[in-house]
């Protein structure tokens, strides 16, 4: 088998997989019809290609192919007659280059956060019908079984055809609402992928590099929206660092910045950029660009050798009332004790309710301000809180070491 007809099979999945599907299913409304006919323009592209050679058109070629499935699979469910119409959309625009399709990516991620489907099941649903992820490379990334997994998603699916969802490109109007919904389940995978350790399931480290194409593609499709460039470059700056934590947990402060991706830092300075004008054309800052603003500070130590405490402290505490929560107030009471000392990084603190007993990040937080006060027994003890609240197996192991070290 040709390896140049697998690679051309390979880019071309890669390239025009996710609007196949998106074109197919806003004509059906069949979210798991369009998937199945896609793959089977796939599996005959995998057949013919080697053994004819790749075609002039491949996008077209598999247009053509995935129409013709969908259309089989469809008259196979239904008399000949009821049949007529959808073997007649084979034809329909077979010819056309990707340029000429309509593009309802778009809508395809917007149809992943339904109202009726589970907010659970969203980001395996868009990792799925967006990226073709399989369920059981999901289903690893999920700490789940793949039978569980394919049975969640299967219904999912089926919901959305209940519901009659749309997958057509929305109207501008109906963009800015939703858009938080889609760029949390782009967020959430690539939490999956930053979480990963050496060792662990290739496919759960690759979702940080998928939840990067996902960014880039949503970005394309909100011309003149600040956050989506926004949420592209926070996912740039922290895998640009990549490199600094393949042996294991690394705390950022600590890691060796010439193991930094530099080239993608620049790409990240230029998507914040974007996204920078972006906003100052629409008169607001968003949650996004503050979170993207954060870590670009923290990568210029790769430039200046030193962290921008000032900076960082200013943009915590703007991050705090755009997005009121226990992680922002943890982050903030962070650089606090940095810039001015644990006395201000306590009192940061103050206002936190009963829910950052379950935080892990506060109690690591707390036994660092305790040992910088000089209450080394209190710091062993929020140490000890920390490591029962922690399942990552690198920060386990540094929280050890950490422990460790204040042992008389």
């Amino acid at each position: 088998m040709s390896d140049a007809a697998l690679r051309a099979v390979a880019d071309a999945a890669r390239s025009h997989r996710a609007r196949l599907v998106a074109l197919l299913a806003a004509r059906s409304r069949d979210l798991a019809g369009a998937e199945d006919a896609v793959a089977e323009a796939l599996r005959q592209a995998l057949e013919a290609w080697p053994a004819r050679g790749v075609p002039d058109r491949p996008a077209a070629w598999l247009m053509t192919a995935a129409k013709r499935a969908q259309g089989q699979a469809r008259a196979r469910m239904a008399t000949a007659s009821r049949a007529l119409p959808a073997l007649a959309l084979v034809t329909d625009e077979a010819a056309e280059e990707p340029d000429a399709w309509p593009d309802h990516r778009l809508g395809l991620m917007f149809a992943c956060t339904h109202p009726a489907i589970d907010p659970a099941t969203q980001t395996p649903l868009m990792l799925q019908a967006v990226l073709g992820l399989s369920a059981e490379r999901i289903a690893s990334a999920f700490l789940m079984s793949p039978a569980a997994m394919g049975q969640r998603l299967a219904r999912a699916k089926q919901r959305l055809r209940e519901a009659g969802a749309r997958f057509e490109r929305p109207d501008p109007a109906d963009v800015a609402p939703h858009l938080g919904q889609v760029m949390e389940c782009i967020l959430a995978a690539a939490a999956l992928g930053w979480e990963s350790v050496p060792g662990s399931d290739p496919g759960r480290a690759d979702l940080a590099q998928e939840a990067v194409f996902l960014a880039e593609t949503l970005a394309d499709l909100t011309p003149g929206e600040p956050e989506p460039q926004a949420l592209l470059a926070q996912l740039l700056y922290v895998r640009a660092r990549e490199g600094a934590r393949r042996a294991g947990y690394v705390p950022l402060t600590e890691q060796d910045t010439r193991l930094w991706d530099k080239t993608l830092i620049v790409r990240a300075d230029l998507a914040l950029a974007a996204a920078g004008e972006r906003a100052q054309a629409r008169g607001r800052l968003g949650r996004f660009q503050c979170e993207a603003a954060i870590q670009a500070v923290h990568c210029e130590r790769s430039r200046t050798g030193r962290v921008n405490h000032v900076a960082l402290e200013t943009l915590h505490d703007a991050l705090a009332r755009l997005c009121p929560s226990t992680g922002a107030t943890v982050a903030a009471a962070a650089v606090a004790l940095e810039r001015r000392g644990p006395l201000a990084a306590m009192a940061r603190l103050a206002d936190l309710g009963p829910e950052a007993d379950s935080f892990q990040p506060y109690w690591a937080l707390l036994a660092e301000i305790r040992l910088r006060a000089g209450h080394s027994a209190e710091a062993q003890a929020a140490l000890t809180r920390a490591l029962g609240l922690t399942e990552d197996p690198g920060l386990r192991v540094w929280l050890s070491a950490r422990m460790a070290s204040l042992m008389p």
